[in-house]
């Protein structure tokens, strides 16, 4: 065992960390939404994607791989099922940059009368930002929640409350829904609240999508107040 996996096993003793088999359900369930949303997105917004429905199947077809080959738990010895859940989740990501893109390009330009069924598409492309980044940060943390069950880790991407104040919550570990109210809280705030960071790419991607949530924020209460005016 070399330094870092010592490391690591210290950091998970000390944080109270331990394996466990998570449910892939929440998860699921978040994918679903997401599609559900994309599906009563007004043509305007999803022109850029060709035919309604591709995306959505695409997005359905590796739901059931996932299905298949995993409804319950996530174990461990299932990481080669990764790629499947990290194409699913860069689908649902792609499809909802091509939607804002269309909302922001919909707003600055469409006619006022056409304005408020835009503000009101805005919700669903702002919800679909909260859960897609929960998925992200969910499957990227310390390189996914099968790799996390493995008793020797990698560091931590993300330092939650129960993590920075050990014996608080022993055997804690984080599931699906902190890292929905992560993505939720800097969707909200636009900036990180009480889960913090560590790595370059966890930055990164809470700084991306603060970014998209106050772009889709300004331009569309502007445009709410242009058309309540």
């Amino acid at each position: 065992m070399d330094d870092a996996q010592i490391r690591s096993r210290d950091d998970a003793v000390a944080w109270g960390i331990q394996s466990h088999h998570e449910p892939r359900w929440p998860a699921l369930l978040a994918v679903l939404a997401a599609v559900a949303l994309q599906l009563i997105l007004p043509q305007t917004l999803i022109r850029g994607l060709g035919n309604r429905a591709l995306i959505p199947a695409l997005e359905g077809a590796l739901l059931v791989v996932l299905l298949i080959a995993n409804p319950g738990h996530i174990s461990a010895e299932q990481r080669r099922l990764r790629s499947v859940s990290v194409a699913l989740i860069s689908l649902i990501t792609i499809a909802n940059f091509v939607s804002l893109m269309e909302l922001i390009h919909a707003l600055l330009y469409v006619a006022k009368t056409a304005g408020r069924p835009l503000v009101y598409a805005s919700v669903p492309v702002w919800l679909t930002n909260v859960i897609v980044f929960g998925l992200w940060y969910w499957e990227l943390d310390r390189g996914g929640p099968a790799a996390r069950q493995e008793p020797e880790r990698r560091h931590a991407d993300f330092l939650f409350p129960q993590m920075s104040t050990p014996g608080s919550a022993p055997g804690w570990v984080p599931s699906f829904l902190d890292y929905l109210y992560t993505s939720f809280t800097n969707a909200t705030a636009f900036s990180p609240t009480d889960t913090m960071p560590l790595t370059a790419w966890a930055k990164f991607l809470m700084m991306l999508q603060s970014l998209a949530a106050l772009v889709t924020v300004a331009v569309v209460v502007s445009r709410a107040v242009n058309i309540l005016g």
